[in-house]
């Protein structure tokens, strides 16, 4: 199973979208042991004291591909959840002053909780979803899939040049464009998409 995410990928106006030159896709990946399932609490990482959030939207694949056309890339999405990405900032500093690999403040362990996985059938229009992340009941960040500037088609048509998405595969498709911010230890993150609750845990 592939860990995938993109980043900065999404604008606080749609009329931005229009300025913005399309190219390259910021594409990373987190290993497999980053994932925190079944709402299980986060231990704050022993090696930064900068850990930041961001709530993002995580595709499923449900079938292998290559190549897919952006005309047909929506027919491999078997399900939509909720994840947060975070990331060891100082830990991300030290490791872009020598222009090295992001793993380590990427892919610790606990880097990427995510939620149960929603039917892609469920929804009516996969440029049209809600969700939203509260820390203990303030609203940090709220999107809605209107505002990116690569939709899951195109992330999912640009990725699948370079590897073979398969079955079980899943994409973090980006966090909105403000609120991601610092996670602190007794922080209780609460994610949902329109509406749901989904993921619920603590920093502890």
């Amino acid at each position: 199973m592939k860990i995938l995410a993109i980043g900065k990928n999404y604008v606080n106006n749609k009329s931005d979208l229009e300025a913005i030159s399309k190219g390259f896709q910021m594409i990373f990946s987190k290993p497999e042991s980053s994932l925190l399932l079944n709402g299980k609490d986060l231990e704050y990482p022993s090696f930064t004291s900068n850990l930041l959030y961001e709530v993002e939207l995580v595709i499923k694949i449900g079938k292998s591909g290559k190549n897919i056309s952006e005309e047909d890339a929506i027919s491999f999405i078997s399900e939509i959840g909720i994840g947060i990405d975070y990331t060891a900032k100082d830990l991300l500093n030290q490791v872009r002053e020598t222009k090295g690999p992001w793993e380590l403040a990427k892919g610790f362990d606990g880097a990427a909780p995510i939620s149960n996985f929603i039917p892609i059938s469920n929804f009516k229009n996969v440029e049209d979803i809600n969700f939203k992340l509260s820390i203990n009941g303030e609203e940090k960040q709220v999107g809605n899939t209107g505002f990116m500037i690569y939709n899951f088609a195109e992330i999912i048509s640009f990725t699948s040049k370079y590897m073979t998405l398969q079955p079980g595969d899943l994409i973090f498709t980006g966090t909105p464009a403000t609120g991601a911010g610092a996670s602190f230890k007794g922080d209780h993150l609460q994610a949902s998409i329109e509406g749901e609750l989904l993921l619920d845990f603590k920093v502890v």
